[in-house]
């Protein structure tokens, strides 16, 4: 909407602290206990900076004491509408509307557990970027190598060969580690390499689909989020029954971490009320509702 405004740090109005029946702003009261509350909604204005409405109005009526007031001075205040700041500004000197717009023309930030939810669901899809293509590379690399194989070979072997008798080991087609692996990629058949090509670009491709999913917080990218990560747990916890690492530890934990939240908070598969349930919840802490129950002195 025309006259929405992102500003940077501003005056909090006085008298912020909630009354009786409303919800105070994030960041005015202190948590209870030792856990401390992260306000996401400062977060993104701390990034972003406030979103005003209504800075190029030339009057302000009393019905829109919600959202911006008088200051006197020559002064306004304007209510940031999703951290709920009230930030002092100079009314406009050309301004292009009359008065406020109505409710349904202004576009209004999430807020609460909705933008919580927007917040881990971007990091989400951000891991799963660094999969694309990590597994893209990958799936190139054979696809080049088996192009290249019999050309490389030759040089291979002599390669291989120097090294070994340089460290005193046997030369001829013998090896450990990587060159090993190398020795096995070498010998492989070249339809059990377009497998392997094929099935690690299939695999960047859906990584790459719920990339994009996740970051536009779509629900059919967090079913198959949830599917694809469920079915990935059972080669990781096998591979656990072998060699134990850090890394396969920390893939697996990050893993996990995924499924139980997307379970459990986004409510998949009917849990805990299911899609309902969190409409239910965005209605609550989304919208002008949200912003009525927090305005004081009202």
């Amino acid at each position: 909407m025309k006259g929405d405004q992102q500003v940077g740090r501003g005056q909090v109005a006085p008298g912020t602290q909630a009354a009786s029946g409303t919800q105070a702003a994030p960041g005015t009261e202190r948590p209870e206990g030792r856990r401390p509350r992260i306000h996401y909604e400062l977060i993104g204005c701390g990034l972003r900076g406030h979103q005003l409405v209504g800075t190029d109005v030339a009057e302000i009526r009393p019905v829109d004491s919600l959202l911006m007031r008088d200051h006197g001075d020559g002064f306004r205040w304007y209510r940031c509408v999703r951290c709920d700041a009230w930030v002092v500004l100079p009314p406009p000197t050309a301004p292009t509307r009359q008065h406020l717009p109505e409710r349904s023309e202004i576009t209004l930030p999430l807020r609460g557990r909705p933008l919580r939810d927007r917040y881990v669901l971007r990091l989400i899809a951000l891991d799963r970027l660094v999969h694309f293509l990590v597994l893209g590379v990958l799936a190139v690399g054979v696809f080049v190598f088996l192009a290249d194989r019999a050309a490389l070979s030759p040089t291979f072997y002599r390669i291989l060969d120097a090294i070994q008798g340089g460290v005193g080991g046997p030369s001829g087609r013998g090896g450990r580690g990587i060159l090993r692996e190398l020795q096995r990629a070498f010998a492989a058949k070249s339809s059990t390499l377009w497998i392997t090509g094929l099935v690690l670009a299939g695999y960047a491709v859906l990584e790459g689909v719920e990339a994009i999913g996740l970051w536009f917080a779509q629900r059919w990218a967090e079913y198959l989020t949830f599917i694809a990560t469920t079915i990935l747990l059972i080669p990781e916890v096998y591979e656990l029954t072998g060699r134990i690492t850090v890394i396969k530890i920390i893939a697996l934990i990050i893993n996990l971490a995924v499924v139980i939240y997307l379970i459990y908070a986004k409510r998949l598969f009917g849990f805990r009320g299911g899609g309902r349930a969190e409409a239910a919840e965005q209605a609550h802490d989304t919208g002008w509702p949200a912003l009525e129950r927090v305005l004081p002195g009202r």
